[in-house]
């Protein structure tokens, strides 16, 4: 028996718009990464990058529930002793609101050579506006 591997067609790639606003952070992200990773296509394959573009705008506005804008933390760390640094999510969002769901979907992705490459096809913006309108982005509407 062999192995089907799928063509992989750059210019079949697909753009889609994701409005953030008051969508639960989790649940976003994970239908994020499964655009980005191509598994709503039958042409899945897991160690292939077959999935879309993803254009994700009003990532101020995106929900956390329970206690989490006050409680959770993001850590950085710079190398140095004593270089550790807590941020809250209260913290970021008035920041990089965008790393917000940037660090999500990073966590939903592979930790490896193709997860790196999946991240480049996320693009995450503050406001409504975007600059992928020449791609014609197809609106997705996010799922709660």
């Amino acid at each position: 028996m062999k192995t089907y591997l799928p063509k992989i067609n750059l210019d079949q790639r697909k753009w889609f718009v994701i409005d953030a606003n008051g969508a639960v952070l989790g649940r976003l992200a994970v239908q994020i990464a499964n655009l980005l990773r191509g598994r709503t296509k039958p042409t899945y394959t897991d160690h292939l990058d077959t999935g879309d573009f993803v254009v994700v705008v009003n990532a101020e506005k995106v929900r956390l529930t329970g206690k989490k804008e006050t409680k959770k933390k993001f850590m950085t760390y710079s190398g140095w002793k004593g270089g550790e640094k807590y941020r809250t999510v209260e913290q970021v969002r008035a920041r990089h609101p965008e790393r917000l769901i940037h660090h999500a979907v990073k966590g939903m992705i592979p930790k490896n050579r193709l997860g790196r490459v999946l991240l480049t096809k996320l693009k995450v913006y503050r406001g409504g506006e975007h600059p992928h309108a020449a791609q014609k982005p197809a609106p997705l509407a996010a799922q709660n």
